[in-house]
């Protein structure tokens, strides 16, 4: 029986959203596990074909979502941010990104045997590092802020740029390959690219000021900009093919330039929609490699191509762009091998092939063989071996996972010095340069800004940090600062105090409900807990083992002692909370709020237990 075309639909979704999840439960990058589904799906098993089966909405579909990711990545591209990134980071996105350009389309031409057309076309595509591959990575592998700083902000940059180039380079060297001479339709191109850049910006514009404005309610933002974007793209590319790709990335630059307060808004819009789109184009596009042009990866030509793209091209464009800059030869070397290719190179590299192909290029078939070849290898190359390099080359954020704590006061200054004492990374966030006094004061790092500024994700550097504590004297901008974060750091990473002493009237169905979870417990506020620490609690450290077992120790702590986290020998931490339930083990130490006066009595009567033990035994002489 052949499937029908809605449960292709639904099959393409739940392998897309499937390999999102097992990536995310195992710590792998999202793109190796659609790689290798897709696959799996399509040439391997023959359980469909995307291209075939979907016919003529086969390529709109491919064309809608790079548009959309496009406009995803063109958002990221505020011209104030860019100014201050620093010159090792201007230079990598423009000498290094050209440079890479040239030197790749060279190596495709001559080594993957591509014509001048596809190799400069496929060359241009080839300079996007990825950043929604990227990201991921730097989180998992701790770098250094310094090389992170530049990694990410390499790919932001340059990820709407290669696609641009990609177009720009199609129509100029058809031109110069052209036996005519006539430039018509290279200065029609021209002009349509400008109109295009003119009709994004006007879309841009007019979006802005209608949020702005508020003529758009709410509940009809996301879905608005989704429309728009599609409007714009098909309007310009119906008048000149590939020129809808410029006209979404100016609608992009505009609107990340504009300053408009509902930015956040379409941030979670792009986010929600890409991830969605991405997972589903990305296993149509391996489903659809036919096994023939699959088996053509193992080419020789291919796996060259592969081979000096990875340690000459990068490397050498990374050296010759970065020359007189401050960076060290550690930081080169790490920036030089790290450049995985993520999904947009993938999407928008089927989107030439069809053009090419259609323009009577042969060897066009090849690009999606070799972009899947660099793509796949980049990938699992640089994911497996960031966090072995960087640690060998002494640029990896070594040590404990770290935790990043909104809110300076009594209580969270204290409970900083105590992760200190563990060696995990803190650092204490606060707009108040008064309320941070406590902080400096205490020798604790500390970051002075609005944590919810759209500044702070640009200039605080959070990948050392995996937990993230909302502990202000306003528990609405807790619940608020936990919410917005919640995305990024994970929903069992993010914790907000109780913003009650006691559950009055049932309110704590909504507590537990609106942002992170609740820290400690829930009868526990913040005031409560600044009161402790005012009067003289004490943090304490007890380390449990197969002799002292968990049970034992809750049977004897004090009743007034409240439990704040675990620690385990491997580093992980966990923290205590109203919906997470901790189960330390031997080898795990508790750290625990105790009353003064009583901890010297608990000690005692602990150390009277263990004589009492050592006497049952063998006594000494």
């Amino acid at each position: 029986m052949v499937p029908s075309l809605l449960f292709e639909v639904m099959l393409v979704g739940l392998l897309g959203m499937g390999s999102q999840w097992v990536a995310w439960r195992y710590r792998m990058p999202a793109i190796v596990i659609m790689s290798i589904t897709g696959l799996l799906a399509g040439p391997i098993f023959g359980l469909m074909d995307p291209e075939q089966d979907f016919g003529e909405l086969y390529n709109p579909i491919i064309s809608v979502a790079v548009a959309i990711i496009l406009f995803e990545g063109s958002l990221n591209l505020s011209f104030k941010d860019i100014r201050g990134l620093g010159r090792p980071v201007f230079r990598i996105s423009t000498i290094g990104a050209f440079l890479s350009w040239i030197l790749g389309s060279l190596t495709a031409h001559y080594i993957a045997g591509l014509n001048w057309a596809a190799a400069f076309v496929i060359g241009g595509l080839f300079i996007v590092t990825g950043p929604t591959v990227i990201m991921p990575l730097l989180r998992q592998s701790k770098l250094k802020p310094r090389p992170a700083k530049i990694l990410k902000w390499e790919g932001i940059i340059v990820d709407p740029i290669g696609a641009l180039l990609a177009v720009f380079a199609f129509e100029i060297i058809t031109f110069l390959t052209a036996g005519s001479q006539d430039g018509t339709k290279l200065l029609i191109f021209f002009a349509a690219s400008l109109f295009a850049v003119i009709l994004g910006w006007a879309c841009g514009r007019g979006v802005g000021w209608l949020f702005e404005t508020g003529n758009i309610p709410e509940f009809l933002k996301s879905p608005f900009v989704f429309t728009v974007v599609i409007g714009c793209f098909t309007f310009a590319d119906e008048i000149v093919h590939e020129t809808g790709l410029l006209a979404v990335t100016s609608m992009g630059m505009t609107l990340a330039n504009m300053g408009i307060s509902s930015i956040e808004d379409m941030r979670h819009f792009k986010e929600n929609v890409s991830i969605l789109l991405i997972s589903a184009i990305f296993i149509m596009l391996t489903a659809s490699l036919e096994l023939e042009t699959l088996l053509k990866v193992f080419d020789p030509n291919i796996m060259g191509y592969v081979l000096l793209m990875m340690f000459i091209v990068r490397p050498l464009s990374i050296f010759l762009s970065t020359i007189r800059t401050d960076l060290a030869l550690n930081e080169k070397l790490l920036l030089g091998w790290i450049a995985p290719r993520g999904i947009v190179a993938l999407t928008v590299s089927g989107y030439f092939a069809s053009i090419l192909s259609e323009a009577g290029y042969a060897d066009a078939t090849l690009i999606t063989t070799i972009t899947f070849a660099l793509v796949f290898t980049t990938v699992v190359a640089h994911g497996f071996s960031i966090g072995w390099l960087a640690k060998k080359l002494h640029l990896s954020m070594e040590g404990r996972p770290g935790t990043l704590i909104v809110g300076s006061n009594n209580f969270t200054v204290n409970l900083a010095r105590s992760l200190q004492k563990a060696k995990a990374p803190v650092i204490i966030v606060d707009s108040s340069w008064e309320r941070l006094r406590r902080a400096r004061e205490a020798a604790i790092p500390f970051y002075h800004g609005e944590m919810l500024s759209e500044q702070t994700e640009y200039r605080l550097d959070t990948i050392p940090y995996e937990y993230m504590i909302a502990a202000s004297e306003y528990n609405s901008y807790n619940a608020l600062v936990c919410t917005t974060f919640m995305p990024e750091y994970g929903r069992t990473n993010v914790f907000k105090v109780s913003p009650y002493s006691r559950d009055i009237h049932g309110m704590g169905d909504i507590v537990n409900k609106v942002g992170g979870r609740i820290l400690f417990r829930q009868d526990l506020s913040l005031e409560d807990l600044n009161q402790k620490t005012r009067e003289n609690y004490i943090f304490r450290q007890t380390n449990i083992t197969n002799q002292y077992s968990y049970k034992q120790y809750l049977n004897e702590k004090d009743e007034d002692a409240v439990l704040l986290y675990v620690m385990k020998p491997s580093g992980r931490m966990k923290f205590y909370s109203e919906e997470w339930r901790v189960t330390p083990e031997p080898g795990d130490t508790v750290v625990s709020l105790t009353p003064p006066v009583k901890e010297k009595k608990k000690i005692q009567r602990r150390l009277e237990n263990q004589r009492n033990n050592n006497g049952n035994g063998k006594s000494k002489s």
